[in-house]
């Protein structure tokens, strides 16, 4: 699958967004929060590649795909939300209505804190980053291929397609998600590992989200984490 320039020009946007697309770049997330600097883009500016050489997802890990094959996209907002982590919510959430729009199949679940999964594989990831009182939220979602071990969307929709559902999908949440984001999460109530940055690690049930989004883990012996950030692996309910 490809998404030419034809195709994007096609793509009709919902009201309030400005829709921009390249056909590469190192980073979308890199492009817009240097525009946003220069004051060439403002809020609900979206940023679109076909192809990204400077990817990245959390821990610095690269986000690639081949040209054109999947979904990477950046969106900018000025607004200011009550947590930190609402708009990454937020994004997650529109993404995951228009998967179930768009690509009829299993659910999509949201794997803490970040990723989008169907049947346990990663599908989609989301990076935030903010500077200067804006938060640019990155997403890179498996429209078309994936890498071992992960799911895409089977190439039932054009990347920009799917792009102009997730903006009108934005559009239609409320004005508190807390609720609807926990219930996607598959996270809730598993046996997980969470490897924190340093190499440290726990292992417990996650038990819960609390009122900004970080996970309580509560280990074997009663101990209770509340973490901001973490790698979750989701183990077998036999594993401690």
């Amino acid at each position: 699958m490809t998404a030419p320039d034809d195709i994007w020009h096609a793509a009709r946007w919902p009201p309030g967004w400005r829709v921009l697309h390249v056909a590469e770049t190192g980073s979308t997330n890199a492009d817009l929060l240097a525009a946003a600097e220069r004051g060439d883009a403002r809020d609900r500016t979206v940023l679109a590649a076909d192809h990204q050489t400077a990817g990245r997802g959390r821990l610095d890990r690269r986000w690639d795909a081949p040209p054109g094959a999947n979904l990477l996209v950046s969106l900018l907002f000025e607004t200011v939300a009550d947590r930190p982590t609402e708009l990454t919510q937020r994004v997650a959430l529109a993404a995951c209505a228009a998967a179930d729009h768009l690509a009829p199949g299993p659910p999509v679940g949201l794997k803490w804190p970040n990723d989008l999964v169907v049947d346990g594989r990663k599908v989609a990831g989301i990076l935030a980053q903010r500077s200067a009182g804006i938060t640019v939220v990155g997403l890179g979602l498996n429209v078309a291929w994936s890498p071992a071990g992960a799911a895409d969307l089977g190439g039932v929709v054009t990347p920009p397609a799917f792009l102009a559902r997730l903006l009108v999908e934005f559009d239609g949440l409320p004005s508190k998600v807390g609720a609807l984001h926990r219930a996607r999460l598959v996270t809730l109530g598993q046996r997980v590992r969470a490897e924190l940055p340093g190499g440290a690690h726990v292992v417990g049930r996650a038990e819960d989200v609390d009122h900004a989004g970080r996970l309580v883990v509560v280990e074997r012996t009663g101990a209770r984490h509340v973490l901001d950030v973490g790698d979750i692996v989701h183990l077998r309910p036999d594993r401690g």
